[in-house]
C-alpha cells in the first residue's frame, strides 16, 4: 500500500508535466502552427502577467491563506493611473501601480492579521469594494493608455521582450527571497504550522502581513504588463483572473493547505494555463467553452492538490507500537 501511495504521488507531482506534453502532442496534431517557435514565444509573452500574479499568489497560499482581490486591485491602480497620472515617464507609472497593489495588500493583511478575519472573506469583501471604487472613478468608461506604456510591449531587451524581462525580474527575486533568505524558510514554517512557528518564537502576523503586501505589489506589477500590452481598461478588467492566478499556482505544486510548493512550479502552472488557451484559440474553438476549459483546470488543479496532500499526511504519519505488557 506505501509502495503504490508513493507511485501515485509521484503520478500526482508530475500531472502538469504529463498534461503539458499531452497538450503538445493533440494541439499540434491539429495545427502546425502550434508548434511553431514564435507561438512558443506569444505564449510566454501572454503567460507573463498571470504568472507574476501567481507568484505574488504563492507566498499567500504558502501560509494557507488566499487573495481574492488580486484581480480587482489590478482594475482600480490600473484605473487610476490612466485618471491621474497621464504623461508621466513609464517608469512612474509602473511604481505608482505597485505602490498601490502594495498598499492594497497591506489593508488586507492588516484586516486579516489584526482583526482575526479570514482572508477569504476579506478578499472577498476587497473584491467588490475595489472593483466599484474603479468603477466610480472611471464612471464605468473605457480608459486608454498613452504611447509610453504601449509602446513597451514592442521593446525588447538583448532580444528579449520586455513582458517576458518583466516576469523573470519577479520570478528571480521571488525564488530568491523563498529560497535563499530566512523569511522565505520562515513563510514555509508559518504554512506548515503556524501555532508551532509561533511557539518557535516567528513573527507570524508580520510574515502573514508581508505575503498579503507582496501579493498586491505583484498585483500592480502583472496589471502595469497587461496594460503595456492591451492599452486599455474597462469595467471587466482583471475581472476573475484571480482564480487563473491561483490554478496556476496549486497546477505548479503550491499546497491550498500551505507550506508547500515554489515559484517554479508556479510559472510552469500559468504557462500551462495560457498554452490551453492558446490551443483552443489556434484550433478556432468555440470561445464559449473557454470558460469550461479554465473551470475543468481549476476543478483539476484543487483535486490534485487534495490527492496530493492526504497522500503526502498519510505518508508523514508514524506507526506507534504499543508497549508490550509485561
Amino acid at each position: 500500500m506505501k509502495i503504490g501511495s508513493r507511485l501515485l504521488l509521484l503520478l500526482l507531482q508530475n500531472a502538469p508535466y504529463v498534461l503539458f506534453v499531452v497538450l503538445l502532442v493533440a494541439f499540434g496534431l491539429m495545427s502546425d502552427r502550434f508548434l511553431a517557435v514564435a507561438n512558443f514565444r506569444n505564449i510566454i509573452i501572454q503567460a507573463a502577467p498571470i504568472a507574476i500574479l501567481a507568484i505574488g499568489m504563492t507566498f499567500v497560499l504558502l501560509i494557507a491563506h488566499i487573495d481574492l482581490s488580486v484581480g480587482a486591485s489590478m482594475y482600480l491602480t490600473a484605473s487610476v493611473l490612466a485618471l491621474y497620472f497621464t504623461g508621466v515617464p513609464w517608469p512612474v507609472g509602473l511604481a505608482a501601480v505597485a505602490v498601490g497593489g502594495a498598499m492594497i495588500g497591506l489593508v488586507n493583511g492588516l484586516v486579516v492579521t489584526r482583526l482575526g478575519v479570514a482572508s477569504f472573506i476579506v478578499t472577498l469583501a476587497m473584491l467588490f469594494i475595489l472593483r466599484g471604487i474603479a468603477m466610480w472613478l472611471s464612471n464605468t468608461r473605457m480608459l486608454m493608455f498613452p504611447d509610453a506604456i504601449t509602446d513597451l510591449n514592442r521593446t525588447a531587451l538583448l532580444g528579449i521582450p520586455s513582458a517576458i524581462l518583466a516576469f523573470l525580474v519577479v520570478f528571480a527575486l521571488a525564488w530568491v527571497v523563498l529560497h535563499q533568505t530566512p523569511f522565505g524558510r520562515q513563510v514555509y514554517a508559518v504554512g506548515e504550522d503556524p501555532e508551532a512557528a509561533r511557539k518557535a518564537g516567528l513573527p507570524v502576523e508580520r510574515i502573514t502581513l508581508a505575503c498579503f503586501v507582496i501579493a498586491g505589489l505583484c498585483a500592480g506589477i502583472g496589471g502595469f504588463v497587461t496594460i503595456s500590452q492591451i492599452g486599455a481598461v474597462g469595467p471587466k478588467y482583471g475581472d476573475q483572473v484571480e482564480f487563473a492566478a491561483i490554478a496556476a499556482s496549486v497546477l505548479g505544486g503550491v499546497s491550498l493547505f500551505g507550506g508547500r510548493g515554489s515559484v517554479a512550479g508556479t510559472v510552469f502552472g500559468a504557462i500551462l494555463i495560457k498554452t490551453v488557451q492558446n490551443g483552443l484559440n489556434i484550433i478556432n474553438a468555440d470561445p464559449y467553452i473557454y470558460p469550461l476549459v479554465t473551470a475543468a483546470i481549476i476543478f483539476l488543479a484543487v483535486a490534485i492538490d487534495g490527492l496530493r496532500t492526504r497522500i503526502l499526511e498519510r505518508l508523514e504519519q508514524r506507526t506507534i507500537r504499543p508497549l508490550s505488557e509485561a
